[in-house]
């Protein structure tokens, strides 16, 4: 019997690096230990990022890293690092800046050769087994790279310090400052539709890549044009038309999974047929407040019936629903041998597990035929809707109901059937960021829709992140709602610290406290406002002030304005060039950290009066506002937040009567029809409306109003920091609630 020697991967936390642990490489995690041995040797270092999602990674660990002679090569002449972008982001982003400033190339794998002081030289992507692509072998990189080290290792410093000047300039942004402008908002609107693709929907061409962050932004702009303004470019029409033809041909699509609901990472054509199947929590959180947002703006059924699949997915897959929490990620394949096979159907297959009319009715509604879209198995269909049920009714003779019931049946069918399939694997991992934004979509949709288990789930999700990622400060002084300008600079004792990882995919996998970005605090923050507005729960409230204060003291950067993405290093401990500080601006594909940041600070701000966080969110938006329309629809969340900066907030605060709770619910349901950035929503009930219950601006007015002793319920309709007088009937608050959107809008 033969027994496997595992390399030191086998201690590693991410299920990423655990995948490696059997392979012949001695492979390093990031870390001191790693850098020390390459400096005592003298020898190149190898880096490997990437995924457990990424198939490509999958492909290149099989064609390569297994290959005992690559591992020869990588071992006689690298100290060999791998690294888990969805683990460690922070190397990641500057790694991607190298590789491209080196090579225009970028995504995973991420190959990347550096100096033992871990600063990049030479790197790529996937590199192929043999020659081919139009890329060298990798043994023949690997060699061509170890001999240009030894022998002409001046040369290789010298690029080193030219690219390391590269990725200091990539994000850095200085001198790139000016005032905050609406204008912004109109670039990304004409970058849009130069992209918009009219036939297909979307921007640009193959690969295609859904942008969430610009549709939301394009949905809310067209539900605040009012109905009759057409004067306006893009005018009203225009907007509907690029909103309703992308989400609508998306949902469509192959790129959308017509059985078990969500959505995959993007598609390889134009016409959203054929997906890169991985599916991505982030992806379908964003996505998911499109099509609420959608639904909300334009009416139509067909956003919610989406939207209510995309948690049934999420429900299903991607959900701890012991304990709360979002998964990351689910694989696409579930081997090197297959494409999505997971996914895909041949006709065999599908008469297989149908009746001869079930059959008929789903080949002509998914175009199930004998050829099909996948290039390693042509037999293989990608499912993507196309002929729709009156059409199918009219040439199989049936009536609608009819083809409906047995799509509806064969769906059923299929989906059993696809269960019996060997599964993708899902990675468990919950990431503090991603699990915050699955929160804040949940609860978005809970709201319109009325789904009272998803934002039960949501709430539970976010306690447990709550619980064991956020370790609070320890200072007697100070507390959740200390005042921002007393986290002024870098951490101090006092600051709240929050982590990036909940609990890892593996159980038998060791625990470690990595720390959380600023995309992690940010989107934390927002996800416990959301949690507030949903719940009335000022905890809730106290943990977003902690952990925004958190985020300031952690992140931002006092003498230029906006945040940084991580917190500096000690002197002289920082490894590579993790010393080289960002400020995300751009999306991609989620939402970027600094305009999330100053969403966070400016719905801070309406609650509380406090100067410092306006104040913050102006130094954030300024210090990208020169170069900010130049990124388009890439820019697309700093748009938004540029409007929450704008825009005075439009507040509802709903009041249950102690006779009336429905009267209540019926205010707070009119109140969440309309969609808009500036709007926020909070139901009440009368015991609850006293000072030390509610957040600084809210505790100035409510408690107040003598309408708290009538035991009726009403609205109160608060714009700025000044309120109406208060409102008894919905449709009475309807139309006031419009009249003030207007009127900020």
């Amino acid at each position: 019997m033969t027994t496997t020697t595992l390399n030191s991967l086998a201690r590693a936390s991410s299920a990423y690096l655990r995948s490696a642990m059997h392979q012949p490489i001695q492979w390093h995690e990031w870390g001191e230990e790693a850098f020390a041995t390459a400096r005592a040797a003298n020898k190149p270092m190898l880096l490997d990022i990437g995924a457990v999602w990424c198939h490509w990674c999958h492909v290149m660990d099989r064609e390569s890293y297994d290959d005992p002679e690559v591992a020869a090569i990588v071992n006689e002449h690298f100290i060999a690092v791998k690294v888990d972008r969805d683990e460690r982001p922070d190397i990641d982003s500057r790694y991607q800046a190298a590789i491209s400033a080196v090579s225009g190339q970028g995504g995973w794998p991420l190959t990347a050769f550096l100096t033992p002081d871990g600063k990049p030289f030479y790197g790529g992507t996937y590199f192929p087994p043999n020659d081919g692509y139009g890329r060298p072998s990798f043994k023949r990189v690997l060699l061509s790279i170890a001999a240009a080290y030894k022998e002409k290792n001046g040369d290789v410093v010298e690029q080193a310090k030219m690219v390391e000047t590269a990725i200091a300039q990539a994000e850095s942004f200085a001198g790139r400052g000016g005032r905050v402008s609406a204008s912004v908002i109109d670039a990304i609107e004409k970058s849009a539709f130069r992209m918009f693709d009219p036939q297909h929907g979307g921007f640009g061409q193959a690969p295609k890549f859904p942008h969430p962050s610009a549709l939301d932004l394009l949905i809310e702009r067209y539900a605040r044009r009012a109905e009759d303004d057409e004067s306006k470019s893009p005018s009203r029409s225009e907007l509907r038309n690029l909103i309703v033809t992308t989400l609508e041909h998306m949902a469509n699509g192959g790129v959308y999974d017509q059985l078990a609901g969500g959505f995959h990472r993007y598609s390889v054509d134009e016409r959203w047929v054929v997906p890169h199947f991985e599916k991505m929590c982030y992806d379908n959180s964003e996505l998911l407040k499109n099509y609420v947002h959608a639904y909300q703006a334009t009416g139509s059924e067909f956003f919610a019936i989406v939207a209510r699949d995309i948690i049934r997915w999420m429900d299903e897959w991607l959900s701890d629903r012991e304990r709360g929490g979002f998964y990351a990620s689910q694989d696409a394949d579930i081997s090197m041998d297959d494409d999505g096979d997971y996914f895909t159907w041949t006709l065999d297959e599908a008469r297989a597990v149908l009746t001869e009319e079930e059959a008929r009715v789903a080949a002509l509604h998914y175009d199930i035929n004998e050829i099909g879209e996948m290039h390693h198995n042509p037999a293989k269909n990608v499912l993507y809707v196309r002929a729709p049920v009156e059409e199918i009714a009219r040439r199989l003779s049936l009536t609608v109901e009819r083809v409906n019931a047995l799509l509806d049946s064969a769906k059923k069918k299929m989906y059993a059937a696809r269960l019996e399939r060997p599964t993708p694997y899902v990675d468990k991992t919950v990431y503090v960021g991603w699990n915050s934004m699955c929160v804040s979509a949940y609860l978005e949709a809970a709201k319109v829709l009325g789904l009272d288990g998803a934002r039960r789930f949501a709430l539970r999700s976010l306690d447990r992140v709550l619980a064991e990622a956020w370790k609070p400060q320890h200072s007697s002084s100070g507390g959740a709602g200390e005042s921002p300008a007393a986290t002024q600079g870098f951490p101090t004792q006092e600051s709240g610290r929050l982590l990036h990882v909940v609990a890892y995919s593996d159980p038998k996998a060791e625990h470690r406290d990595v720390s959380g970005l600023l995309d992690d605090y940010a989107a934390t923050t927002l996800a416990c406002l959301d949690a507030y507005e949903a719940t009335a729960d000022l905890s809730y409230f106290k943990f977003a002030q902690a952990i925004g204060n958190a985020m300031i003291a952690r992140f931002f950067d006092t003498v230029s304005g906006g945040f940084f993405d991580a917190e500096p290093a000690a002197e002289g401990t920082s490894l590579g060039v993790l010393a080289t500080r960002r400020k995300p601006l751009q999306d991609s594909p989620t939402p970027a950290g600094n305009p999330m940041a100053a969403i966070a600070l400016t719905r801070l701000h309406h609650y509380t009066g406090e100067a410092g966080y306006r104040d913050k969110t102006e130094q954030t938006l300024e210090a990208f506002a020169g170069i900010a329309e130049q990124f388009g629809i890439f820019a697309a969340t700093y748009g938004i937040a540029v409007l929450h900066y704008l825009e005075n907030s439009v507040q509802v605060v709903a009041i249950a009567g102690g006779e009336s709770q429905d009267a209540g619910d019926a205010l707070t349901r009119i109140a969440s029809v309309p969609f808009a950035f500036n709007k926020s929503v909070i139901r009440l009930n009368a015991n609850q409306a006293v000072a030390g219950n509610l957040p600084p601006a809210l505790a100035a007015t409510i408690p107040n109003l003598p309408e708290l002793n009538s035991g009726k319920s009403f609205a109160v309709l608060c714009s700025g920091f000044s309120c109406q007088p208060p409102i008894t009937g919905p449709a009475e608050l309807g139309r006031a609630l419009e009249s003030a959107l207007k009127k900020e809008g």
